[in-house]
């Protein structure tokens, strides 16, 4: 009998293997079978959950916390800011100087300027995944430099519920209407918050015209925005009940300062004949006592164990981890240094800052700067805030410019953007955009730094052409 089941066994067909170990089927990868659903589905199924997890996660976390804000303090900054490349030179120096003044009345709430809209924008976007901004423009008799502000609207605003089929090809997806061709034609809005309570539950169908979508698009066809925090709030949730345990049980050891210990338990222990009101003996120890014992009268004091020497190690790599999610390095996370060299964050930061640019040029300036810039210039040009310039060519040209990074080593990092310079590899021009500024705000301040220093016969020593002429 079983000379008859060891036959049956070597009888049977083995597995075909695949090609590709993860394609495979066997006992190991059980568990593993994705579906091969569209991104969108997905999202709407699940957005509510991921979006409330998020921000919750980022109200009571330190690291959540702490991830958003290195986020927007790197890619927004003090701002990201236009630089006007018309042709012409009066006309860009106007068009610079009524931007300036707008700025500070760009937001409806009269809460923030334009740049401060940025940072929260790219704040919603990172915790809730997306973030809405509607034109809002306004009449003549409000008395703007020019009319138009700007609302920022959570995610929660578009309702994702709208989601049908209509006449004519057109259709409605978690919240948007689209036309046959696959454009944006509107989007379906409530006027307050749904988390407000206030009882205005029906949205209202918006121009796509009047409502810029802020979001990451991970994958094509990608209508709505997913949570940055995502793919680590499991991390962080379970990282953070550990900590929380730890704490708890180091706390709970170190309450207890020692242990009394007696043959006979009648008789008093340092002389606590008294109890109090819950009837617990009154002991304890003062600076500098010195307690005679009876015979048979012992004290053991607490020795509560550590976390242990692999606590120390676990976290870290737990962080490294979450870092590793979020496109950050681990000191940005944790504010750990400890392990840190000049090289080793040099390199983390060059490719922390790439990440960055695409954020800002990719996501902030493409989807907010750019068509706000559009609109604010037309309703300029129809207020008569400012007039067209005589040669029109490329007057809506512009070049935004987000706030520099703080170099490493300075003084390495200056000497070889000089010698990029000298060598013709790269404009002055680029290296003062790379800082975060306008060259030719900066050559302007030169000029005046220097007419003034010649006024008042000041001598520096950057007054190169002084000493030249000399």
């Amino acid at each position: 009998m079983i000379l008859k089941s060891l036959k049956q066994i070597f009888k049977r067909p083995k597995a075909k293997s695949s090609a590709w170990d993860a394609a495979g089927s066997g006992r190991r990868l059980l568990y593993w079978q994705p579906g091969n659903d569209s991104i969108n589905p997905l999202l709407l199924q699940h957005m509510d959950s991921l979006r409330n997890r998020s921000r919750d996660m980022v109200r009571k976390n330190p690291y959540a916390a702490n991830i958003v804000d290195t986020l927007v303090a790197n890619c927004i900054g003090t701002g990201i800011k236009p630089q006007s490349k018309a042709l012409d030179a009066d006309f860009r120096k106007q068009v610079q100087a009524l931007w300036l003044t707008w700025t500070d009345e760009a937001d409806s709430n009269q809460t923030t300027d334009f740049y401060g809209l940025q940072a929260a924008i790219c704040r919603s976007m990172i915790e809730g995944g997306e973030c809405l901004v509607r034109f809002r423009v306004r009449r003549k008799e409000d008395g703007l430099t020019v009319p138009l502000q700007l609302q920022i609207l959570e995610a929660e605003h578009l309702d994702h519920s709208m989601d049908k089929p209509l006449a004519n090809g057109f259709s409605i997806q978690g919240g948007i209407e689209f036309n046959p061709l696959g454009q944006r034609v509107a989007y379906y809005l409530y006027q307050q918050h749904p988390g407000e309570n206030l009882g205005m539950k029906q949205s209202v169908r918006v121009p796509a015209s009047e409502v810029l979508h802020i979001y990451r698009m991970d994958r094509p066809g990608q209508i709505r925005g997913e949570p940055w925090l995502s793919r680590v709030l499991l991390k962080l949730y379970e990282l953070d009940q550990y900590d929380d345990a730890e704490l708890v049980r180091k706390k709970t050891a170190a309450m207890f300062a020692g242990f009394i210990t007696r043959l006979d338990p009648e008789s008093n222990f340092m002389g606590e004949a008294e109890h109090n009101e819950q009837g617990v003996a009154m002991a304890g120890l003062e600076p500098g006592t010195m307690q005679l014992l009876d015979p048979g009268e012992d004290v053991k004091f607490s020795e509560p164990s550590d976390v242990g020497g692999n606590y120390t190690a676990f976290m870290r790599q737990q962080l490294r981890s979450i870092a590793a999610g979020m496109g950050i390095t681990y000191e940005q996370l944790s504010g750990d240094l400890t392990e840190v060299n000049y090289s080793s964050i040099r390199a983390g930061l060059i490719e922390f800052r790439r990440r960055c640019a695409m954020l800002q040029h990719h996501i902030m300036v493409f989807q907010f700067c750019r068509p706000v810039w559009q609109r604010w210039l037309e309703l300029a040009f129809i207020s008569k805030a400012i007039a067209e310039p005589k040669d029109n060519k490329g007057f809506r040209s512009v070049k935004w410019i987000p706030q520099g990074f703080d170099w490493v080593d300075p003084l390495k990092d200056q000497e070889a953007q000089a010698m990029s310079v000298r060598n013709g590899f790269k404009s002055r021009s680029e290296v003062v955009s790379e800082l975060g500024y306008d060259v030719e705000e900066i050559d302007q301040e030169i000029f005046s730094d220097h007419e003034r220093s010649k006024r008042l016969n000041l001598q520096f020593d950057s007054d190169v052409r002084d000493k030249r002429d000399a």
